[in-house]
């Protein structure tokens, strides 16, 4: 039997039709975040910043990530080759990769004696003796290999998982699948970060709620005098704490007066930035002291290398990350400057490892002594490693190679005194159980308790993550 359909039966039906498919496209929105919390609740708006469980049980509760700009060389460090001194001034058996930046030449020795520590016997070269005592609490990662060999792409790409688009950072990501556990402290703040080569896009958020980027302290270009890395704007002298409260209080209810019913887009945006400005707030309260690391003990700044010459600065930095992961910050960046020895090789890699080895160590220790490094994920790295050939005639440098790198980690669920992966014997090529970077940021998630398949962001019509299309979890060196 055939159904004729009247105009007003048939508009009815297809308007109800386009507005299932609406419904669908928001019901999608949802899921693919499925690891924020509602964004609302009878109304009323709640903290995009709230903390709330991963996608299951988390190894760490929080990051602390010692990025050293520039490129430290691996192989003058933390990966021994022994290959590579014993054939020191002879041609690499192999083609180079084809792009370099520079002319390179043979193969050139580490100008460091390496040295085993601890019982995993991990070999450490001169340049980190504290480090180097630390064995037995690090897991070594000496497979890591990237795409980029130009700094700006290369640290977009540690730090971002794209070398090209601009994606939200690691830390902005991490904020936004967790919150924070101090609603009057951000979830993600960075010390001294890289203003240089991709900038501000290093520690944003993107397409993400702005809330989720970066709080900046400090700047690598300050003075000595300021060592100390303070948060600009911290305090208002110019309106009272009681009348600021007020003020707020009345932004909040005229948001609530004008928008009653259904919430969209565009006011989920207006939350953002009162919440921004609702925890801006908060932190003058509570920010200030855990700045003040004058409360510390002498021993504790002793342990951080503090007013003592090259290691001061660095100190501080790591003593403020060690407060401010402490006091619920979620993620935390300490960077350090600048690591690019194309050239004078041997002066500036001492000068720079002398700057912070012993912060690093007293950081990790300090850790340790307090209970928190079983559930804080410490990470040492960098954009890229370095060439196991010379640059240049003078054999005193070395070129960027992203093909190579170490990193380690402590702490946070991985297992102590082990080593993962391997390079080739000259330290040129990442050789045994690769790590790209892409599987190095699916393993940080999965350490959190986030699974980086599942942590979107819906944006332009697509679904976004840290790790794009690719990445794998590297449980090997999991406790």
């Amino acid at each position: 039997m055939t159904t004729h359909l009247s105009r007003r039966q048939m508009l009815n039906r297809a308007g109800a039709g386009f507005g299932s498919l609406a419904l669908a496209d928001l019901l999608n929105r949802q899921s693919a975040c499925a690891a924020q919390p509602e964004t609302s609740t009878g109304g009323k708006a709640v903290s995009p910043l709230l903390a709330h469980p991963g996608h299951f049980p988390a190894r760490a509760k929080r990051v602390i990530f010692l990025f050293m700009h520039g490129g430290p060389s691996h192989v003058d460090t933390f990966d021994y080759k022994p290959e590579l001194n014993a054939r020191d001034g002879k041609p690499l058996p192999f083609a180079k990769p084809r792009i370099q930046f520079a002319k390179t030449c043979n193969l050139l020795a580490s100008p460091w004696k390496f040295r085993q520590y601890g019982q995993s016997g991990a070999w450490v070269s001169d340049l980190f003796p504290h480090v180097g005592r630390c064995a037995d609490d690090i897991t070594f990662i000496k497979s890591i290999h990237g795409s980029n060999e130009a700094h700006g792409g290369a640290l977009l790409k540690v730090h971002t998982g794209s070398d090209t688009f601009v994606r939200p950072s690691m830390g902005a990501w991490i904020s936004y699948g967790l919150g924070t556990a101090n609603e009057s402290l951000p979830s993600f703040i960075t010390i001294a970060p890289t203003l240089g080569h991709g900038g501000v896009r290093n520690f944003g958020s993107a397409f993400l709620p702005p809330i989720h980027q970066a709080t900046r302290i400090g700047s690598p270009k300050r003075k000595k005098e300021d060592a100390a890395p303070a948060i600009q704007n911290l305090s208002n002298d110019v309106v009272s704490e009681s009348l600021q409260s007020m003020q707020l209080d009345l932004l909040r209810d005229l948001d609530q007066l004008k928008r009653p019913g259904i919430r969209t887009s565009a006011d989920a945006q207006l939350d953002a930035r009162i919440e921004s400005f609702e925890l801006a707030f908060r932190m003058q309260t509570e920010a200030p002291e855990i700045l003040d690391i004058g409360q510390e003990s002498k021993a504790t700044n002793t342990l951080y290398g503090i007013d003592d010459g090259p290691t001061d600065s660095f100190g501080r930095q790591c003593l403020l990350a060690r407060r401010l992961s402490e006091a619920g910050v979620r993620f935390v960046q300490v960077s350090h400057r600048y690591w690019d020895q194309h050239g004078d090789l041997r002066k500036k890699h001492t000068e720079l490892a002398e700057q912070v080895d012993r912060p690093i160590a007293g950081l990790l220790t300090d850790l340790k002594q307090r209970g928190l490094l079983e559930d804080t994920l410490l990470i040492w790295g960098a954009e890229f490693g370095r060439t196991p050939t010379s640059q240049g005639e003078q054999k005193n440098g070395r070129d960027h190679n992203p093909h190579a790198f170490t990193y380690w980690m402590a702490g946070g669920g991985v297992k102590a005194g082990f080593s993962y992966g391997e390079s080739d014997e000259f330290g040129f090529y990442a050789a045994h159980n690769k790590v790209h970077v892409h599987d190095l940021h699916a393993t940080i998630l999965h350490l959190l308790g986030l699974d980086h398949e599942r942590l979107t962001y819906r944006y332009g019509g697509r679904d976004f993550r840290l790790t794009d299309v690719e990445g794998r979890v590297v449980d090997d060196i999991f406790a």
